[in-house]
């Protein structure tokens, strides 16, 4: 005899949701009906790292996999900005001394030390308009930061080292003016920064977590490895002086785990103009090509890398990805996908047409994100785009 589809029974229905691993056909699956629902968690804790959405807006996300763009609960206003993008969380500065994570599937939020809790901020004064803050350099030397200017450009790029939701000691790490690395801890009240076993000045390009480990990249390919475990206080952290092959010069440098291999993605930027109408034109960056380069840790040197193979990567304000592309649907392998996260002083940006696309590995080619029309005006007024990871814990 037939058995109804809602007559299921609940251990089934539980066992079944667990073989599903995209976040969207879990969300479809609870919503076949009411006794589907109640058989499994609202939260599924089983699935594997999520192909991101690029965020469009305060409220619109894209999701390559359908082709199709999810409206959210409204976000920050657009005097937000978004300074790193972790394991589905977003960190979040405005115009305050406030550094908050937001989860932007479940609205959950958590905050991170204050930014008058770095080291190298002498004093906050809320009182004094327009040099609110008053910061060292790393030569000894002060100089006053106002509010806006905080927010913009004391922070890079804050990688966390994993979902708060789902491990309460979780660890952020930091870029502070390119040339210090900052720690902290959930619980802790302040920033510490991190001194390698060598003081020589490096400009710090990019970090990623893996493996319960931080790794930072350079302009020059030198490696910062911070062991943030357990019972590490302070972190321990080493300096890796590489050598890298003739050529290695780019404009921006990514670091990525693929397929267990670290690599360094170096971005070359090309000026060209914009093209205002009936306005005179201005000097503006876009992204000509990437190299790729693949740690040889034997030899501690950078090689070259000529194909990603099936992999496809995706770089930018967030903390990079890699995935294999035959697992998702609405991704090419041997792609890099790319977002602007340079061009907040760019003039480009003044009109929204943001330095995003996919560039393609096998013809150095680039092409447009399905979801940017260069001739919409929808751009128009769009915050700086980055991959988010939809994940609901």
């Amino acid at each position: 005899m037939g058995v109804e589809w809602g007559e299921l029974p609940p251990e089934l229905l539980e066992s079944i949701s667990k073989t599903l691993t995209i976040y969207v056909d879990y969300l479809r699956f609870r919503s076949v009906c009411r006794s589907w629902r109640s058989s499994v968690p609202k939260i599924p804790l089983h699935l594997p790292p999520q192909l991101p959405w690029l965020m469009l807006s305060r409220r619109a996300f894209f999701d390559l996999s359908l082709n199709k763009t999810h409206l959210l609960n409204p976000q920050p206003s657009h005097r937000t900005r978004i300074c790193g993008s972790s394991h589905g969380w977003l960190v979040m500065l405005d115009e305050t001394p406030q550094i908050r994570l937001l989860n932007p599937l479940t609205r959950a939020t958590r905050p991170l030390p204050p930014l008058h809790a770095f080291p190298n901020v002498v004093a906050f004064d809320h009182a004094n308009v327009g040099r609110e803050y008053l910061i060292q350099n790393p030569y000894g030397g002060l100089y006053a930061f106002n509010l806006r200017q905080m927010c913009n450009s004391f922070l890079g790029k804050v990688v966390l080292s994993a979902s708060p939701t789902l491990n309460d000691d979780f660890a952020a790490l930091a870029i502070v003016g390119q040339n210090n690395l900052a720690f902290c801890r959930n619980g802790y009240d302040s920033w510490i920064f991190l001194n390698g076993e060598e003081e020589e000045m490096n400009c710090w390009e990019d970090v990623v977590n893996y493996n319960g480990l931080f790794f930072a990249v350079s302009k020059g390919g030198t490696i910062a490895v911070c062991d943030a475990g357990e019972g590490c206080f302070p972190p321990r952290v080493s300096i890796i002086q590489t050598t890298t092959p003739f050529g290695f010069a780019g404009d921006i440098h990514y670091a990525v785990f693929s397929a267990g291999d670290m690599l360094l993605l170096i971005r070359v930027l090309d000026q060209d103009f914009s093209d205002h109408a009936g306005e005179e034109s201005d000097l503006v960056y876009r992204t000509v090509g990437f190299e790729v380069f693949k740690m040889n840790w034997g030899l501690l040197t950078w090689q070259r890398v000529e194909t990603l193979g099936e992999r496809v990567l995706f770089v930018g304000g967030n903390s990079s990805l890699s995935f294999c592309a035959s697992d998702f649907v609405g991704c090419s392998a041997d792609c890099i996908y790319f977002t602007d996260d340079y061009s907040e002083s760019n003039d480009d940006d003044a009109c929204g047409k943001h330095d995003l696309g996919v560039f393609r590995l096998r013809d150095k080619s680039i092409e447009p994100l399905p979801c940017f029309n260069q001739n919409s005006c929808s751009r128009l007024r769009w915050p700086l785009p980055i991959w988010v990871s939809p994940n609901p814990c």
